[in-house]
């Protein structure tokens, strides 16, 4: 996603007056707009799309994060071990 600053930041007062341009826009190219209010950045109005992708992608990095952490922290399994569990798990569970 390449995003052009100066096509992509509106004040308030052009979305309020170009709302519907606007959502047309981002749905269109999937770019953001930034919203300014009185000079400054205050909002952005993204795609659905692209929100739904950059949430999938946080709660992927999160995970990772985690796993990180239960390396650091020495609380892993080899994968035998693992995968062993779970044939069993599942032979009782039918």
């Amino acid at each position: 996603m390449a995003l052009n600053l100066r096509n992509n930041v509106k004040p308030i007062s052009y979305v309020k007056t170009n709302a519907a341009e606007m959502m047309n826009y981002v749905n269109e190219h999937r770019n953001p707009i930034i919203i300014t209010q009185n000079g400054e950045a205050r909002a952005v109005l993204m795609d659905i799309n692209t929100y739904q992708d950059n949430e999938d992608a946080l709660a992927l990095l999160c995970l990772l994060r985690m796993a990180e952490k239960d390396i650091e922290n020495g609380d892993v399994k080899d994968s035998e071990a693992v995968f062993k569990e779970l044939r069993e798990k599942f032979k009782k569970n039918g």
